[in-house]
């Protein structure tokens, strides 16, 4: 079937009833990845997407909601402009978070808890060793790899106390000076080999203490 025939039949068809919601979706989606945005809005009782907004400016969400004035809740990301939307048009309305933004913010919020206490988990598990021979290839090859990260954070943190400047420290290290910052900052407790911040825990570590963790 072509393109040109598949549109005829959809067109045939027309487009189905669509009842007024009472619990919708709010969130915004890609015409062109990273360059344009539009705003999607799904009526969460029914499952269904049910209006595709041209842009993601809250003066356009703002437009369709003040439509639909039965709307009784609204669930959005945390994006300031979907809540501004929705105050205005529908300031009755009950807004929460979606369930994949909770999701979402609740495993960030986890690992980086975890990347920030990874060497009292170490020591409460009783793992501040790690035999390599234990380890699988893909461990071994990330194991390494934060010793080495462990190594970088350390001689700039020495750097620091024996008086070198952020300057003098980049220059020496060949890291960012804002690398260089957060690590000074205790806001990076992990960095990769090309001198990114990483924004995550590398998972396989937690792997190697898995055995503690289940008998603890």
């Amino acid at each position: 079937m072509s393109n040109d025939t598949l549109l005829r039949v959809v067109r045939r068809q027309g487009s189905p009833r669509i009842v007024p919601p009472a619990v919708i979706g709010v969130d915004d989606w890609a015409w062109r990845r990273n360059h344009r945005y539009g705003t999607l809005i799904c009526d969460l009782g029914r499952r269904r997407t049910i209006a595709l907004l041209p842009d993601r400016e809250p003066a356009t969400t703002q437009a369709w909601l003040e439509q639909q004035p039965q709307v009784s809740i609204v669930a959005r990301d945390r994006a300031g402009g979907y809540a501004l939307a929705v105050s205005r048009a529908l300031p009755a309305a009950t807004q929460v978070a979606d369930r994949w933004h909770l999701m979402e913010n609740a495993s960030r919020a986890f690992l980086d808890a975890v990347r920030e206490s990874m060497r009292q988990i170490r020591r409460a598990v009783g793992a501040t060793s790690i035999n390599p021979a234990l380890l699988t290839a893909a461990e071994r090859l990330q194991y390494e790899g934060y010793l080495r990260r462990e190594d970088t954070n350390n001689a700039i943190q020495q750097l620091a106390k024996d008086g070198i400047s952020i300057k003098e420290i980049v220059r020496r290290t060949g890291h960012s000076r804002g690398l260089v910052r957060k690590i000074l900052r205790g806001q990076a407790a992990d960095i990769s080999g090309r001198g990114k911040a990483l924004n995550r825990i590398p998972l396989e570590l937690l792997s190697m203490y898995r055995c503690h963790i289940r008998s603890s």
